[in-house]
């Protein structure tokens, strides 16, 4: 921590900053990962007063800086962690107006570029091809997961049927596994999507696990052969796409689609607030650069449009629908658009605190859970919400981990026990809904 007196004049110590934020932070600086987070930062900050909260959004909104956690500016209030990624030509001048602004910080990661290359890089697979003997516990680019999926769809006919939703905006294939025994006509299922958000890899990592441990423990494992006996599983492991693929070749820390606006230079939407569900009400933002950029109307990006065109025609079947998100830990369910308590909230809670429990008894890992909107923050346009509001009564967002030690950069040698974990309480989820729960 590192602590200085207060400026005489805190909008004069802000003003030096502009010119040298606005020329590093220049749209279009960077594309390859060839050493581009070299000396780059990421801090947190825990604004004491709203004095220091309100000084934080200037420094955001005028430099936009990239946020980690939390999303957007407009989550940033008294008490609240913020962590922040600074470039490292950024670093001093913030540091130095942090300091003389009395506002206390902690380095979390001192240089990103060497927490890249330890956690996991596109650098290491960017020659491989998803083949038999695919491993689960490294990262793997869209091209491998899609090529690992086609596999399956070969190799596990039984259980494993590969289809396609639609298309991204760049032209993608939308690919969704069905997970499940053929054993009659009229199966209830369950929805699971992994990278909404295309920087948060642990996502997809995960999605690739559920079905690799489905497959490989249905015939031992007396909770797993009832589950696909009774159940669906609709498995959709990269979501945005386009966003993933480019967090792989030009922008690790990538969060949006990759759609373009006519009107302005910033691409791309936040396909978790592209919802019609209180669309671009409360913690979602109407302008494109932003990284919570609602889009220009619901479902306007087409991974959002086709896979609420698949829930809609499927809804009577989907009795859940689970999201898979990093980083915090945590456990969400509805509302997160407003403080509300849901009408069936005691068998949504009691699920949520078995599975919680379930997931702690692996490793020992605490996870928070309850209402979005309280555990997390208000947020609208959330795809958990619509999931919710059109019929789907078990819905829950997962935050896996951490809490911001690696952040978004969460080591390979960490998706096992993280894979491990969340999918005992994934089982726990699924067996719950199996009761007589409405």
């Amino acid at each position: 921590m590192k602590l200085l007196g207060k400026p005489r004049n805190r909008t004069a110590a802000i003003l030096p900053l502009c010119l040298l934020f606005l020329k590093i932070l220049q749209p279009g600086h960077s594309h390859l990962y060839n050493n581009r987070y070299a000396g780059d930062q990421v801090i947190r900050l825990i604004p004491k007063t709203e004095e220091e909260a309100y000084a934080l959004k200037k420094i955001y909104h005028q430099f936009r800086v990239d946020l980690w956690q939390p999303s957007s500016i407009s989550y940033i209030s008294e008490g609240t962690v913020t962590d922040v990624h600074i470039p490292q030509n950024a670093s001093q001048a913030l540091l130095a107006f942090l300091q003389q602004a009395n506002i206390q910080y902690k380095v979390l990661i001192e240089d990103l570029q060497k927490a890249l290359e330890r956690s996991g890089s596109l650098q290491t697979h960017r020659n491989r091809r998803s083949v038999p003997g695919h491993n689960y516990e490294v990262y793997h680019s869209l091209e491998e997961i899609q090529n690992w999926m086609r596999h399956l769809n070969k190799t596990h006919s039984g259980l494993i049927q590969m289809f396609s939703i639609g298309k991204s905006y760049e032209g993608r294939s939308l690919y969704v596994l069905k997970l499940g025994r053929r054993s009659r006509a009229y199966k209830r299922a369950v929805w699971m999507d992994c990278g909404i958000h295309a920087r948060e890899w642990i996502s997809p990592a995960f999605c690739q696990w559920f079905i690799k441990e489905a497959l490989l423990t249905h015939r031992s494992d007396p909770a797993m052969r009832k589950m696909l006996n009774h159940l669906y599983f609709y498995v959709m492991p990269v979501f945005n796409v386009d966003g993933y693929h480019f967090s792989w070749t030009n922008d690790r820390f990538w969060r949006k689609t990759r759609s373009r606006n006519s009107r302005f230079r910033c691409r791309g939407v936040d396909a978790n607030r592209n919802w019609r569900v209180k669309w671009c009400d409360e913690g979602a933002s109407m302008h494109p650069c932003e990284d919570t950029y609602c889009g220009p109307f619901p479902e306007s990006e087409p991974e959002v449009k086709a896979v609420a065109n698949f829930l809609r025609k499927h809804k009577k079947h989907i009795r859940a629908y689970l999201s898979f998100h990093a980083y915090a830990q945590m456990l969400l369910y509805p509302y997160s658009y407003k403080y509300a308590t849901i009408p069936n909230f005691s068998c949504v809670e009691s699920a949520a605190y078995k599975a919680v429990n379930a997931l702690r008894s692996v490793n020992g890992v605490r996870y928070r859970y309850g209402p979005a909107s309280s555990t997390l923050y208000v947020s609208s346009g959330n795809s958990m919400d619509w999931a919710y509001k059109n019929g789907i009564p078990y819905a829950f967002a997962f935050e896996l981990r951490d809490t911001g030690h690696f952040g978004f950069l969460l080591p390979e040698v960490l998706i096992k026990p993280t894979c491990t974990e969340t999918m005992l309480a994934v089982k726990n989820i699924t067996m719950h809904l199996l009761k007589k729960c409405p």
